[in-house]
């Protein structure tokens, strides 16, 4: 089974398997709405930097799925809870014209008429103008007009076997598909964040059945 591997240095939101460009604007979708695992593949795509990462939230994401826990991720964040949409949005172009930034994330619930098309264009513009990387996560959201470069629909899947102790959830991992990208053919891969070697890999997607199958034996879950 051919597997890509990138470490969190190497690692770009333009950057999937076969993509090796600068930093842009990509959307990341949940299958189900309230699953954290998105988080965490977010979370692992975000180069290594010893500056911060902006990350903000709406009203209703933290309602429907809490704040994240930035202190466990390994990397220095800056979280801002806002009300709004429109909020967010703003927020995240100005963390896009900070150079003290590594990083801008953004979650926004559902399909609020603020994130339109022009919305994600002036982000992809900023993130592109100075190669920063920018993504936005997407509960609760069907795929419309976007401008973002890649955009991805992610589940959590059964954690990988722990190598000390088999009732602990090992590795994350996640059935991650790129449905639409400027830089890579579209495909689905099972992604893995080897903490160990702090990279992830991308492998071939097993068949859903052989997933359902794992997933009951091993009772393990990828969590937020």
């Amino acid at each position: 089974m051919p597997v890509v591997s990138l470490t969190r240095s190497q690692a770009d939101p333009r950057r999937g398997p076969g993509g090796d460009v600068p930093g842009t604007l990509s959307e990341a979708f949940t299958v189900e709405s309230v699953d954290g695992g998105v988080v965490g593949f977010v979370a692992s795509q975000l180069a290594d930097d010893a500056r911060p990462v902006l990350w903000v939230q709406d009203r209703l994401s933290i309602m429907e799925t809490g704040a994240p826990y930035l202190p466990g991720m390994g990397a220095p964040f800056l979280r801002a809870a806002l009300s709004r949409p429109d909020e967010v949005l703003a927020a995240m172009e100005e963390g896009l014209r900070c150079v003290g930034l590594a990083a801008v994330v953004g979650e926004i619930w559902g399909a609020p008429p603020a994130l339109d098309f022009t919305a994600t264009r002036r982000l992809a513009m900023r993130a592109e103008a100075r190669g920063v990387a920018c993504w936005l996560i997407r509960r609760a959201a069907v795929p419309d007009a976007s401008a973002a470069r890649n955009r991805w629909r992610v589940a959590s899947l059964p954690s990988a076997p722990h190598p000390d102790d088999p009732a602990a959830p090992g590795d994350p991992r996640w059935r991650v598909e790129l449905f639409r990208s400027r830089f890579a053919p579209p495909g689905v891969w099972m992604a893995r964040h080897d903490r160990a070697a702090n990279r992830v890999d991308f492998a071939a997607a097993f068949p859903d059945g052989v997933l359902a199958e794992e997933a009951r034996t091993d009772g393990r879950g990828a969590g937020r």
